[in-house]
């Protein structure tokens, strides 16, 4: 394998070995696995000059910024001129070769490399003044801080966001007004972020496109050879292909196959001579340049007929108007729905049932509705929530009518609740995203946490595998997940039910205390509970409130029509039964956090997220170092411990 490959490979590994521990908690590889992986990527950086901008042997030194310094470019950067006719971009290559390339949807940003290292990072702006947003670029998780060229090398390339970066981004902000509209949108904010560590967590990637100078840059005759020799440097170059006149239109074709399924936003190709020489000499005209042309995505349009609107709620009680219409074949596949955004939009298009309406797929993946032949515009906004059946009104947003749910205890605002309760902790049903719970509730497939169990009927399979994205392999694997999570230990049940402060210690505390009889925890008082060591008063008030509550009993009783319990786990009284530990740092005794949490719960203890007055220990095998938790611990005076003195501790 190729060094640089080797190295590339390497950083994946690691950041990938690094984000799992960080984020998630858990361990994919040893300590010693790390550290030798981590020794042969320094030793292949040292050797060959060449390093990612993400590889762990570089710290982010995330810096906060007051401003974006703006810079005029040496020369202006010119957009193309651009068509929608495939037979035109044959005349345009004629008898020369050239090469084509996605027309990447992002933010054009201009690199810089002098003596090897990333110099200067610049937007494009408005094609004469950028943004300087080198802080930022070094933090792009896919172009090397370091290259193997020591003379001043400047390049351009499109900064882009995966549309399932996009999608994750998006799941985690409550409000729907307030998400991100497209990719391109969350790019652009993004790398013009005033604190770069904003920018590292949203992985953006830069994809080259043009060599625009380096000394010795006179030795490339094509753009194929710029684009290798960037590739040799370790950057990603735009994807393309060499085409000519009589190849032209099934390449064009090739790209228009793969565009549903490439993972990085694109709005069209790219079409620019692949000699240099010939291209330069054409010049430019006042406002685009000669060498190169845009191919923008023609829309493929469908007549089809308008069947009925689809109010499908959200978490923020707004409610989003889909068009369902008859089945049409567009962009190579079956279509039948399409979100029609707001009630102005609606409102607009005048869509009425029965309507004959004209669809598309913008940039030939999202469906939308172009047209409506008809506009009857009788479609009637409904008064009251499809879900729950509370009312709704009609409010203005930036300018656009939306409509929502007034209901406080919307079932479809309860997103946050089925999301706990089919959490690993808890009921542990695989598989079933925040997002797919939202569209769940949408098609009233789901009301009640009880229907998660109940969703084996043909009704709902049929209309199950219609929705977008979802199929007939996806709702056996929803099924088979919902027959496994009905078999659940009491505690983790106890905990699924969100009542406030009880995390999963607590429930085992409770589900202990009363002998692991759910009967006689719904029907405790607050003082019993408060009883229980660790659970104390307010713990004990939020439980009896919660099982006093008519709502609440219904859904219990519900549930255990459909929930059957293991049978409960034997904690072993040991040394450090009743003890609560905070752990922190690398692992070496057992596969991970989680392993070592296990063993503790097992003997009694407990273990909490973050050091307070009621530690009684901390467990990091770096006891000397700086980090957030050990000074507390040492301002606290609670101990310190390693592993190894955990073990004797549990021995003692």
């Amino acid at each position: 394998m190729d060094k640089k490959q080797r190295i590339t490979e390497l950083v994946a590994i690691l950041d990938k070995a690094a984000r799992v521990y960080e984020q998630e908690d858990r361990e994919i590889m040893s300590n010693f696995e790390y550290d030798a992986l981590y020794d042969e990527l320094k030793a292949l950086e040292e050797e060959t000059g060449f390093v990612l901008s993400n590889s762990p042997t570089q710290h982010a030194g995330y810096e906060i910024l007051s401003e974006l310094p703006k810079e005029r470019h040496e020369s202006p950067m010119l957009s193309l001129d651009k068509t929608k006719e495939r037979d035109a971009l044959v005349s345009w290559t004629g008898d020369h070769e050239s090469i084509l390339s996605w027309k990447m949807d992002g933010l054009t940003v201009v690199l810089t490399y002098r003596d090897g290292d990333l110099f200067k990072a610049v937007t494009r702006g408005n094609g004469e003044i950028g943004e300087v947003i080198t802080n930022n670029a070094r933090v792009f998780k896919n172009i090397p801080l370091k290259i193997a060229y020591k003379g001043e090398l400047v390049l351009r390339g499109e900064a882009v966001i995966r549309y399932s970066d996009f999608e994750q981004i998006n799941a985690q902000i409550e409000k729907d007004e307030d998400r991100y509209k497209n990719p391109r949108n969350l790019c652009s904010g993004t790398v013009r972020q005033l604190n770069n560590r904003i920018t590292a967590e949203r992985n953006v990637y830069l994809f080259p496109f043009a060599l625009i100078s380096m000394d010795g840059a006179d030795g490339f005759a094509t753009r194929e050879e710029q684009l290798n020799y960037l590739r040799e440097l370790g950057f990603d170059p735009v994807e393309y292909k060499k085409v000519n006149r009589s190849n032209m239109l099934e390449t064009i074709q090739w790209f228009a196959d793969h565009v549903a399924t490439n993972d990085f936003p694109s709005d069209g190709l790219v079409l620019t001579y692949n000699d240099i020489a010939y291209g330069n000499s054409l010049g430019r005209t006042a406002k685009f340049p000669r060498n190169a042309i845009a191919f923008k995505w023609k829309d493929e349009t469908r007549q089809t007929k308008l069947l009925e609107i689809e109010w499908s709620p959200s978490r923020t009680g707004l409610i989003n108007p889909v068009a369902i219409f008859e089945p049409v074949e567009l962009e190579g596949t079956t279509v039948s729905r399409a979100s029609v955004h707001n009630l102005s939009v609606m409102e607009e298009l005048q869509l009425g049932i029965g309507d004959e309406i004209m669809v598309y797929k913008a940039n030939m993946i999202i469906p939308q509705i172009a047209e409506d032949l008809t506009k009857s515009g009788n479609i009637e906004i409904p008064k009251t929530c499809p879900v729950c059946g509370g009312p709704t009104e009609v409010r203005v947003l930036l300018e656009a009518k939306a409509l929502y749910c007034t209901n406080p205890d919307c079932i479809a605002k309860k997103i946050k609740l089925f999301s706990h309760f089919v959490s690993r902790d808890a009921m542990n049903l695989e598989g079933l995203s925040e997002m797919t719970i939202e569209k769940l509730i949408g098609r009233g497939f789901v009301k009640e946490l009880a229907d998660l169990f109940k969703m084996d009927t043909p009704e709902i399979r049929e209309e199950f595998v219609k929705m977008e994205g979802f199929g007939e392999r996806s709702f056996e694997k929803l099924l088979a997940a919902a027959r496994k999570a009905q078999t659940v230990s009491m505690p983790k049940f106890l905990y699924s039910l969100g009542i406030p402060g009880i995390g999963l210690a607590n429930a085992k505390l409770i589900c202990k205390a009363f002998n692991y009889d759910l009967d006689a925890i719904r029907n405790a008082t607050s003082e019993s509970l408060a009883d229980i060591p660790k659970i104390g008063d307010v713990l004990a008030a939020n439980v009896t409130a919660y099982m006093a509550d008519p709502e609440n009993a219904r859904m219990l009783s519900d549930l255990l029509s459909v929930v059957s319990f293991v049978a409960p786990e034997e904690v072993m009284e040991s040394p450090i039964t009743g003890k609560t530990f905070v752990i922190t740092g690398a692992v070496y005794h057992f596969p991970n956090r989680d392993a070592a949490k296990a063993y503790i719960e097992e003997r009694g203890g407990k273990v909490a997220g973050s050091v307070s007055a009621k530690t009684d220990y901390l467990i990091n095998n770096d006891t000397e170092s700086g980090s957030s938790k050990n000074k507390k611990a040492k301002e606290l005076g609670i101990p310190i411990i390693s592993e190894e003195d955990f073990l004797k501790l549990c021995e003692a």
